[in-house]
């Protein structure tokens, strides 16, 4: 079973609809993902929409992205990997599909309103009240200070700065940050 279905769609946040990505939302997201300052961060970024389309509608990939909303209008896009926790073998059942990786993306023309804090901000809440999930986590590049700010922002807590942890597209290997936060934590 999908995890995600258990969410009742839309997710609304005081500006914003979430909801489930579709086949159709591929030329949407586009939009923002071809361009340079957001391709800059995420781990794929293809420079022809053929491509871009093909992975976009893989079943697997398609299964975990979210489409941020404005007035009806995709503005961003998001994604939810509910995921098991590491846990010891004699207790690895307890610990299957309880906590989520999040990741997003938000059209730039979007930037500096909000929008993306708002955003996570009900993709986190979905986590832990819809699906009862206990810890969300998401990394970055350390140079995305957007990203990491923005994760701050939201209350959640470095759990790594890494040392030359990720190969960038650009040849060089750059440190890496993690956040991570429970459901305890969680002030909505």
């Amino acid at each position: 079973m999908d995890p995600l279905d258990a969410v009742t769609w839309p997710v609304l946040t005081e500006r914003l609809a979430i909801r489930r990505a579709t086949p159709d939302d591929a030329a949407a997201t586009w939009r923002w993902r071809r361009l340079p300052e957001v391709g800059e961060w995420i781990t794929s970024a293809p420079t022809d929409y053929a491509t871009y389309r093909e992975r976009f509608v893989d079943p697997t990939r398609l299964a975990l992205t979210l489409v941020v909303e404005l007035d009806g209008e995709p503005i961003g896009d998001l994604m939810v990997k509910v995921e098991d926790g590491w846990a010891q073998a004699e207790v690895a059942d307890q610990g299957r599909a309880v906590q989520a990786e999040i990741g997003w993306t938000l059209d730039p023309a979007f930037g500096g309103q909000g929008y993306a804090t708002e955003a996570v901000r009900g993709a986190i809440g979905m986590a832990f009240e819809q699906l009862g999930l206990r810890r969300v986590h998401a990394g970055c590049f350390a140079a995305n200070e957007a990203s990491w700010r923005l994760m701050e922002r939201l209350g959640m807590r470095r759990e790594e700065h890494s040392r030359k942890t990720g190969l960038h597209r650009s040849g060089e290997w750059l440190d890496g940050m993690d956040y991570g936060l429970l459901a305890e934590e969680w002030r909505g």
